[in-house]
């Protein structure tokens, strides 16, 4: 679709909306944005786009009379292609396509998306960091927090995207075709939005949809829903596995990952000389290895990078040790099974600070891999009673409630004991009390700093 001059409506006015806003002014389509915040000010978009005009733009509810005009809704991935105004637009036959589809239809270069429940910013940032040793142009975008749509004109032919793509990104994607793509795991998550397990996991394989023989996809061995459809696939499929040894993809056998085609194995690294911890991370790795090899980095670049790398902010990241207690920030545990896997990494006894808005998901298994791991619970947040009842019905006891994290960091760290660890990993989205898990995990981080001034 040629959108010179034609009128784009941007339904969304957060980061993802006004870089899409930015990327249509460039290729001269006439933007109109709308939000329905009511209290939202056009003037205050004049300096975030790329035209220094105030663009049209309307707030609150969109007059029906202006549709007639627009060629193209783009839709924020924060707004439901459920929500009423959407099928009203889709009922008019205008085209609703999210960010990352605009931005891929603005791009060049090879593209590597990974998708998956858990999991995805670590594998996104580590294949990038793999990338950039070893290509020139690089650029690690998507729902890692970078728009693709900021950096889609840039690219070149020798370009390398690494995409963040996440299941609200993939409902609204036509033609995205990704040379490698990479489904890591796919557990209950988002069900408020997606309705049911079966869509959820329809969006993660959309992730495919428009790949043939000639691209990739990197998937999880292990995990029984993408096992469900791998075989179904129109795209060549590499595995990677934590518990089997495979005749061809990437392997952990004992301490060890190794990556084989064919006859052909090489050696990728022990795994204790990684950087980052847990099982869950061993996977993330194997993916990673994965995606490098498909585009020909050789194995000792792809080791270099790997044991070099960090884990990212928010994950199982180590903050401070004070008073002999170690204190981790696992704000991006968003939903039980990411808990669950820092739950696992953690070495010593520790104690747990849970909870915060309830996405409708079910903790027991959470609650199950407390034994011989977690000596106390503590929870804040609207989902802490939910949590809490669950927990007793496990025999789990060990619990205090808190009114905000700060009181959290306060007592875990009074009921500590040298040796122990203290982990900050929710289980549960931060809305309501934080405007993302990021500003939780900085708050985190910033409270636990504070006892050792």
């Amino acid at each position: 679709m040629n959108l010179k001059n034609k009128k784009v409506l941007v339904f969304g006015t957060g980061k993802s909306g006004t870089a899409a806003a930015r990327l249509l002014q460039k290729i001269g389509a006439s933007v109109v944005l709308y939000d329905e915040n009511k209290e939202s000010d056009i003037s205050a978009f004049k300096d975030k786009l790329y035209k220094d005009e105030t663009p049209e733009g309307y707030f609150g509810e969109f007059p029906k009379d202006k549709l007639d005009r627009i060629s193209l809704m783009i839709l924020s991935p924060g707004i439901s292609t459920d929500h009423p105004f959407v099928r009203e637009v889709k009922d008019m036959n205008i085209p609703v396509w999210g960010e990352i589809e605009l931005a891929y239809r603005c791009s060049k270069g090879k593209i590597i998306a990974v998708t998956g429940t858990n999991g995805k910013t670590t594998t996104t940032s580590l294949i990038g960091e793999i990338m950039k040793v070893y290509y020139k142009d690089v650029y690690v975008v998507g729902n890692i927090g970078n728009p693709y749509t900021d950096i889609a004109l840039e690219t070149t032919d020798e370009s390398v995207t690494v995409i963040e793509v996440s299941s609200f990104q993939l409902e609204t994607i036509h033609e995205f075709c990704p040379d490698v793509s990479v489904i890591l795991n796919i557990t209950p998550d988002h069900l408020n939005r997606h309705h049911t397990m079966e869509n959820y996991i329809n969006l993660k394989k959309n992730i495919t949809i428009n790949q043939d023989k000639s691209n990739l996809c990197i998937l999880n061995y292990e995990d029984a829903h993408i096992r469900s459809f791998s075989d179904g696939l129109n795209t060549k499929v590499m595995y990677f596995s934590g518990e089997h040894v495979l005749e061809n993809g990437i392997y952990l056998d004992g301490d060890d990952i190794f990556y084989r085609k064919n006859d052909d194995i090489e050696h990728v690294c022990n795994v204790n000389e990684l950087r980052i911890l847990g099982k869950h991370n061993y996977e993330n790795v194997m993916a990673g290895v994965g995606a490098a090899k498909a585009m020909g980095i050789p194995m000792e670049v792809i080791h270099e990078a790997i044991i070099s790398f960090n884990a990212v902010e928010h994950r199982i990241e180590y903050v401070d040790t004070i008073d002999g207690v170690s204190y981790y920030n696992d704000s991006k545990g968003t939903n039980p099974d990411a808990s669950i896997k820092a739950v696992q990494a953690m070495k010593a006894p520790t104690i747990l600070i849970g909870g915060g808005y309830d996405k409708g998901l079910a903790f027991d298994e959470w609650v199950s891999y407390f034994h011989g791991k977690v000596k106390l619970l503590v929870l804040m947040g609207e989902a802490r009673e939910k949590i809490a009842e669950t927990a007793r019905k496990y025999g789990f006891t060990n619990i205090i409630m808190v009114d905000n994290l700060k009181e959290a960091v306060r007592i875990s760290a009074k009921k500590a004991v040298s040796g122990d660890a203290v982990l900050l990993s929710p289980a549960c989205a931060s809305w309501g009390m934080f405007d993302n898990y990021e500003q939780r995990g900085r708050m985190f981080k910033e409270y636990v700093r504070e006892l050792g001034k």
